[in-house]
């Protein structure tokens, strides 16, 4: 080996080595082995020699490429374990650190509620019946006295489903849980205990409704059953679930067709953030004679009271919520100060 073919390997372990990344690499490559490269421009140099030179000369420029080939090889293996070891220390993971697990989970505030009114009316006898959400007109309407083109009717907005019953009758999202005192009503013998708590469905949506919400209703059905019975056992209710005997109740003349008479309930409470100020919190009445033949019963012989009442009404009141909305938002700000 020469000393140009000494230098000129130098040279390329020099412009290799200055080299920090892969294009920089492949800029020095480029100066001697490139189409443009000085070993290129040798190689194309040998047409010019004679036969015997000409094989010696390509034996020597043979061997300084695949020395500096070799050169090149090697500092891109540098290169590369230069890169993965950067990867490496970025992207280190610290495994004294405690794992990430799961947080604990909790009841969303409206269930407790339903809960809450479940355990209530166990305590004092009633069963508590669960049913399905889509419903037929019948027994949504017309077995609680809602005939069609009845003009209560237009107070419920619906969803209805395309889809019919076996009557060729529609079929639709219920609009409240009274459908299960029916259902309820038709499976047992009197007297008849029960409350019945689920999702329901309107179209409405603003602070204090929502298209999707949870109501529950009661029924009571025996031989002797009265307006003082309704009212004392309401009237506990509300004690019990506020935990509170700091409240007063008064029944209001009011319309639902499938209860004659009919009333609202309103509370308020004599202490507290609201006190003095009376708020409804539910509707009730004697259920309706036609309602009562419609359980398969005789009217003449049977009586009794019927509630209903929203659940986040109910919660709202519980925990000073004023916007229903926040129960639906899945806000964990919101819903984990009621897990604690």
């Amino acid at each position: 080996m020469t000393s140009s073919d000494e230098d000129l390997i130098a040279q390329a372990t020099e412009a290799f080595q200055q080299a920090t990344d892969a294009n920089a690499l492949e800029n020095a490559k480029a100066r001697f082995i490139g189409k443009q490269g000085l070993l290129t421009s040798m190689l194309k140099g040998l047409a010019k020699l004679e036969p015997a030179e000409k094989k010696t000369e390509g034996a020597r420029i043979n061997q300084l490429k695949q020395q500096i080939e070799a050169l090149l090889t090697e500092r891109r293996q540098q290169l590369a374990q230069a890169e993965l070891q950067r990867r490496l220390a970025s992207e280190t993971i610290d495994v004294t650190l405690p794992g990430r697990g799961y947080a604990t989970g909790g009841i969303h505030p409206v269930i407790q509620s339903w809960q809450r009114v479940e355990a209530i009316f166990r305590s004092i006898g009633f069963d508590v019946a669960d049913g399905p959400e889509i419903e037929d007109d019948w027994t949504n309407f017309t077995a609680l006295n809602n005939p069609e083109n009845h003009p209560a009717r237009s107070m419920q907005d619906t969803f209805y489903v395309d889809m019919n019953d076996s009557k060729g009758l529609p079929m639709l999202l219920r609009t409240h849980t009274s459908p299960m005192q029916v259902r309820y009503a038709r499976m047992h013998k009197p007297p008849i205990k029960v409350i019945a708590p689920g999702r329901t469905y309107r179209v409405d949506s603003d602070a204090t409704h929502s298209p999707m919400f949870h109501q529950v209703e009661g029924l009571w059905v025996a031989e002797n059953i009265s307006f003082a019975d309704l009212k004392g056992v309401y009237t506990n209710f509300l004690r019990a679930f506020f935990e509170t005997d700091d409240l007063v109740v008064r029944f209001r003349p009011s319309f639902f067709p499938f209860t004659e008479p009919s009333a609202e309930i309103d509370m308020m409470f004599t202490s507290g953030p609201n006190q003095g100020r009376w708020l409804e919190i539910s509707g009730s009445g004697q259920v309706h004679p036609q309602v009562i033949r419609n359980f398969g019963l005789d009217p003449e012989r049977y009586i009794g009271f019927a509630f209903g009442s929203g659940l986040e009404r109910l919660t709202m009141l519980r925990y000073g919520v004023n916007d229903l909305r926040q129960f639906f938002e899945g806000d964990l700000r919101f819903l984990r100060q009621f897990n604690r």
